[in-house]
């Protein structure tokens, strides 16, 4: 599987907008150990946001090449972020799982995963990203609005939730 820092050299690097040693982003199976154990952090987060888990149907499928794909950035051995895409249409990929581990946040790891998956979705053809997010993750829509990310109509298992908030950029 491929690794790639920051700037895609190799797996040693710093983590743009912090200095961790040894920062890396590698392709990662969705149903692989890593990814559940973060995933079961992100669900325990939500349901402290939101009092549930997420509850957006996932195939674990929809995340393999060539319509998807998943990450997860790593300082060291240690895993500390994730995301995903899916397919949404034909010219469009559905980010998913964006995570970044509680003392690993602010140091540009979730911006470093989003720009990977971007490059990923370019590199399979597709022109557009699209997302969603909820109102109780203010850093999400933080991160999303300075990446170049604008407000979409509703989409997905939660769009008729009054706090679903949906994002879109063109690639």
């Amino acid at each position: 599987m491929p690794v790639r820092d920051s700037d895609g050299a190799g797996p040693e690097g710093s983590c743009p907008g912090g200095s961790a040693p040894g920062w890396a982003v590698q392709l990662t199976p969705y149903r692989s150990d890593v990814v559940r154990e973060l995933e079961a952090e992100v669900q325990a987060e939500y349901v402290v946001r939101y009092g549930g888990p997420d509850e957006t149907p996932v195939d674990p499928t929809q995340f393999a090449p060539p319509d998807g794909a998943f990450v997860v950035a790593y300082v060291g051995d240690e895993p500390v972020a994730m995301g995903g895409f899916r397919r949404h249409d034909e010219d469009s990929v559905e980010v998913k799982r964006m995570f970044v581990a509680v003392g690993h946040r602010g140091r540009g790891h979730a911006r470093a995963v989003l720009a990977e998956l971007e490059r990923l979705a370019r590199e399979a053809g597709y022109r557009r990203v699209v997302l969603e997010t909820g109102m109780r993750q203010p850093e999400a829509i933080e991160l999303y609005a300075s990446a170049g990310y604008t407000p979409i109509a509703g989409f997905g298992h939660y769009r008729d939730s009054p706090l679903n908030r949906c994002f879109a950029r063109l690639l």
